[in-house]
């Protein structure tokens, strides 16, 4: 299933150059180029406040939106790259792609966990502990999914899933080549703690043992 593409609402700049795009700047937008495709590039402006909220959001490079410019049909795009101020750190243009139904991307998908009442590790008290949250995968842009879905169904205390049991989409892969962890369930602190007093005591008992 795929997930909803957030929009990214931006206006035609007219006139380009660096007078237009300083003019831009005055009136609190930052001006942008978008490009690829089979379409001639286009001029545009952003606001920045929009844009600057977006960027501390996180991600931003690697989330794909659909670009809606009034008198233009709405496109995907990915961001290429932002320019900052070199003082203030703050966006002065950005480049944003134009992206086919078909053309391969990098985007980070949600990790779901169900289940979580068939696991006998859970209801012994023990600790689900998300290592990967999201999970970054090649997906194509016309089929990005909403989220990986992970059953907890059966899993016991020092279980751990890892990407391999993890059902992913057609055509989709992730961008690391090994077998990584995405969660686990670890004993609870005070069996944790108790483990631990008794491998000391266990410890203690055998000193006298080496004199």
């Amino acid at each position: 299933m795929a997930g909803e593409i957030p929009n990214l609402e931006a206006l035609e700049r007219t006139g380009t150059g660096k007078g237009a795009a300083r003019q831009a700047r005055r009136d609190g937008l930052v001006p942008g180029i978008v490009y690829g495709g089979d379409t001639d590039p286009l001029a545009i402006n952003i606001p920045f406040n929009v844009l600057l909220k977006k960027l501390k959001a996180g991600r931003f490079k690697s989330t794909l939106f659909n670009l809606k410019v009034e008198g233009h049909d709405d496109v995907r795009v990915i961001c290429r790259n932002v320019q900052r101020d070199v003082v203030k750190d703050l966006p002065t243009h950005l480049d944003l792609m134009r992206l086919r139904r078909t053309s391969e991307i990098a985007l980070f998908i949600p990790v779901e966990f169900i289940n979580e009442e068939e696991a006998p590790g859970l209801k012994q008290g023990g600790v689900l502990n998300a290592v990967r949250p999201e999970v970054e995968l090649v997906v194509t842009a016309g089929d990005i999914p909403e989220k990986l879905v992970v059953d907890l169904s059966g899993l016991k205390l020092g279980d751990t899933v890892t990407i391999s049991s993890i059902n992913l989409p057609e055509g989709a892969r992730p961008t690391i080549d090994r077998d990584f962890v995405i969660a686990n369930i670890s004993a609870p602190s005070g069996l944790r703690s108790s483990g631990a007093d008794d491998e000391d005591e266990a410890e203690g008992e055998e000193a006298p043992a080496e004199e």
